[in-house]
C-alpha cells in the first residue's frame, strides 16, 4: 500500500488553468477536471489517489493534496502550508485538532471525530463509539494512504478496534471497491451509543452510514420541551433515536415507523434498553403507505417527526425528490391534531433551507393550514461547516406549528 510522500519534492505538480485558482484562494478545497491545464500537466500522467502539489497557472504553489484523474471532482487540496504537506505527521496533527474540538463539546467519546473537509481531511469520515472507531474512506486519495490513517488513529486515540465502513456509493464514482472490513482488532456486531442519558445499540457493520446519526443529536435534544404528555409519530425511525427520546422525556404514546425489519428489531431492543416499552410501539412498512393508512384510520398525533433519507442525491433527481418532500410533509400534516407540531428534516444538500421552508408552506396551504415556524436546526458542531464549501452544510430541521386556517 502506497504511503504519503516524505517531502514536497515527492509531489507531482498539478497546474490549473488561468484564473481557476480563485475558488481555492477563497477557501474551497476542490478542483474539477475542466479547471486543470492539461497541456502543462496531462491527466493521463496521474494515477488515482496520487499526491500532488497544486499550482496556479503561473506556477505559484497553492498547496498539496491528491488527484483522481478519472473523476469529475478531480483533486482535493489538503494543506496550504508548504512546511506541512499531506503526510503522516499532518494526519496526526489534523486528528489532534479534531479531537480537541470534540473533547470541548462532549463529556463522553460518542461523536463524529472527522467530518471530511470540515476537519481538513477531505475524503475521510471517522465516527467514535467509545473506544471503537468506524471510518469511511470515500476517495482514491484517502484509500491510497489508509495505512497512514490507521496509524494516525492508533497514535492519537489508541482505539481497541477500527472498522473500515467503505461501502459508500461515492467510492464507485472514484473507481473503488465497496467493502466493510476490520482495520484493527474486531468491532462487534453491535455497539452501544450514549446520548443525553439514553443508550442505543447500533450495528456499525450493517446499519445505515456508520450505524448512528450523530449529526441529529442537537436537533433531537430540541424535542424535550415539546413532548410531555403528547402523542408522537416518528416516521423513518431507523433504530428509534427520535421516538425513544420522546418517550423518555414524557411522551404518553409513540409510534415508530420504518420499512426495515432489521432496523425495527434493533429499535425494539433499544425500547427495552431504555425502559419505555409500555409507551413505544413499532410499525413496519413504506412511510408513504403507513401515513396513508393512518389517515384512513383517522389516527391523529400531537407531533409528527419526518426524518427521511436524502431524496435528492444528484441534480438530476431534484424535481422528483422535491415532489417527494412535498408529498411526505403534506401527508404528515394530515395525521396531525388541529394544533400539532411537525418536525421536518432533510439531509439533501441540494434542497436548500429556503426551499424546504417553501415546500412546507406549499403543503400547508394546499391543506388550508397555517404554518408557524418555532425553531430551525442544522447538523451538530461535530460536523463543522466551511463557509466556502456549501456542500458541507447539508442538514436542515424545522419545528413548525400547524394550525387550521
Amino acid at each position: 500500500m502506497p504511503t504519503s510522500p516524505a517531502s514536497p519534492a515527492d509531489f507531482a505538480p498539478l497546474r490549473l488553468r488561468k484564473d481557476e485558482d480563485r475558488r481555492l484562494r477563497a477557501g474551497h478545497l476542490w478542483v474539477y477536471s475542466n479547471e486543470i491545464d492539461v497541456a502543462a500537466t496531462p491527466l493521463r500522467d496521474f494515477q488515482p489517489g496520487q499526491p500532488v502539489a497544486i499550482q496556479a497557472h503561473n506556477g505559484k504553489a497553492l498547496g498539496t493534496g491528491y488527484i483522481n484523474p478519472h473523476a469529475l471532482l478531480c483533486a482535493r487540496l489538503v494543506s496550504r502550508d508548504p512546511e506541512h504537506p499531506l503526510g503522516p505527521s499532518l494526519l496526526v496533527h489534523r486528528l489532534n485538532v479534531a479531537l480537541g474540538l470534540r473533547e470541548r463539546l462532549y463529556d463522553k467519546p460518542f461523536y463524529r471525530l472527522v467530518y471530511g473537509e470540515g476537519d481538513g481531511l477531505p475524503g475521510l469520515v471517522v465516527d467514535r463509539y467509545g473506544d471503537l472507531c468506524v471510518a469511511q474512506l470515500t476517495t482514491a486519495g484517502m484509500e491510497r494512504i489508509k495505512d497512514d490513517i490507521l496509524a494516525a488513529l492508533q497514535k492519537v486515540l489508541k482505539p481497541s478496534a477500527v472498522l473500515w465502513r467503505n461501502d459508500s456509493r461515492m467510492r464507485e464514482m472514484e473507481g473503488l471497491e465497496r467493502i466493510v472490513a476490520d482495520a484493527a482488532g474486531t468491532v462487534p456486531e453491535t455497539v452501544t451509543v450514549e446520548e443525553d442519558g439514553l443508550r442505543f445499540q447500533v450495528s456499525p457493520r450493517e446499519g445505515q452510514k456508520t450505524g448512528w446519526f450523530y449529526d441529529q443529536r442537537d436537533n433531537r435534544a430540541r424535542l424535550d420541551r415539546y413532548v410531555l404528555g403528547r402523542r408522537v409519530l416518528d416516521v423513518f425511525s431507523y433504530v428509534g433515536a427520535w421516538g425513544i427520546r420522546a418517550a423518555a422525556r414524557g411522551a404518553r404514546d409513540v409510534v415508530c415507523v420504518d420499512s426495515s425489519a432489521g432496523a425495527l428489531e434493533q429499535a425494539n431492543a433499544n425500547i427495552a434498553l431504555n425502559g419505555v416499552g409500555e409507551r413505544v410501539k413499532t410499525r413496519q412498512g413504506d412511510a408513504f403507505e403507513i401515513l396513508k393508512q393512518l389517515r384512513e384510520e383517522r389516527e391523529r398525533f400531537d407531533i409528527v417527526i419526518v426524518d427521511p433519507p436524502a431524496f435528492i442525491k444528484r441534480r438530476k433527481d431534484f424535481k422528483e425528490g422535491a415532489l417527494a418532500y412535498r408529498r411526505l410533509n403534506e401527508m404528515a400534516m394530515q395525521v396531525l391534531e388541529r394544533d400539532g407540531l411537525l418536525i421536518s428534516c432533510s439531509c439533501s444538500q441540494l434542497l436548500s433551507r429556503d426551499l424546504l421552508m417553501q415546500t412546507l408552506l406549499q403543503g400547508a396551504r394546499h391543506l388550508d393550514r397555517n404554518l408557524a415556524v418555532l425553531e430551525q436546526g442544522r447538523q451538530g458542531p461535530d460536523h463543522p461547516v466551511l463557509p466556502a464549501i456549501a456542500e458541507t452544510d447539508y442538514l436542515k430541521m424545522v419545528i413548525a406549528r400547524v394550525l387550521p386556517a
